[in-house]
């Protein structure tokens, strides 16, 4: 393949984790690749791996200024983005009411308008092309919600319903809408990348709490391997027909099946209702 025939990603938050697998296992096969990271120093080595086909950038997805330029600089460069990959995300840990309005806000705009952002930034050029992949790296949390997760659930759900518009909207221009939904991934997600509340209430311990120390032990010993992960994204991006949704993980198939239980239960158990709501019928 030419190298101008190479395809092209942009990933954010290449730093740790998923996003960092997924930079070398593209540079490993020879893409062309756009890494970011609020610290660029944390993605030299990735830079030098690569040579010519990487770009490393310093990006914070929160600032306006940071992903105009990022976006700009790609195209400078490669002319073209194939696959943007909005990776960055953070979690908190706290029951609803337990939890701090400013580091809520700050969830959401890193989870939720960080990755809007981009994708609107990147969206132009691939309109023009009719071509492209938004991947948006969600969570089975995105589908399936838990006590002291609360917020990081609403991020989720807020990216789930988002890119399933988007799909419907992009789809006929030809570009693909790709939302992934890891389960519980060996990286720092319950480690130092997410915060939790500082004033715990008591009457939360059995619930939100049991869960925030059952999340925070089993950090770095999680079941799943963000290498196998990082494949499974890069063959459903090339597949012929990528589903919208990709759960990874056997939690988040476990889960996603339960959500799916528990909503057709509610919903036949109360259809009578639920269809009694419509005006009868003249």
């Amino acid at each position: 393949m030419a190298d101008h025939d190479t395809p092209v990603w942009l990933i954010t938050g290449c730093s740790t984790g998923l996003g960092r697998e997924l930079a070398e296992a593209l540079i490993a096969g020879g893409y062309r690749l756009v890494a970011t990271a609020r610290n660029t120093e944390d993605i030299e080595d990735l830079a030098r791996m690569g040579g010519d086909r990487v770009l490393a950038l310093p990006l914070d997805v929160t600032d306006d200024a940071q992903a105009e330029a990022a976006v700009a600089q790609a195209l400078a460069r490669f002319d073209r983005i194939d696959v943007l990959v909005n990776n960055a995300g953070i979690g908190y840990f706290g029951a609803i009411e337990e939890s701090v309005e400013a580091e809520v806000r700050r969830i959401f705009e890193i989870n939720f308008w960080g990755l809007a952002r981009m994708t609107e930034k990147v969206l132009p050029s691939m309109r023009v092309r009719r071509a492209g992949t938004i991947v948006n790296i969600s969570s089975v949390g995105g589908i399936r919600a838990s006590a002291g997760v609360g917020y990081y659930n609403a991020t989720k759900f807020a990216v789930d319903g988002w890119s399933e518009a988007l799909a419907t909207e992009v789809n006929p221009l030809g570009i693909r809408v790709l939302i992934v939904a890891p389960s519980a991934f060996r990286t720092d997600w319950a480690g130092r990348s997410a915060n939790e509340i500082v004033d715990p209430i008591e009457d939360y311990a059995a619930t939100a709490g049991a869960r925030r120390a059952q999340v925070r032990g089993w950090s770095g010993a999680q079941p799943g391997d963000p290498k196998r992960a990082a494949k499974a994204i890069i063959d459903a991006v090339e597949a012929e027909t990528p589903p919208l949704r990709l759960l990874l993980g056997k939690m988040a198939l476990q889960g996603g099946r339960a959500k799916i239980e528990a909503l057709r239960a509610d919903f036949d158990a109360w259809a009578d209702v639920t269809e009694g709501a419509d005006f009868p019928p003249t």
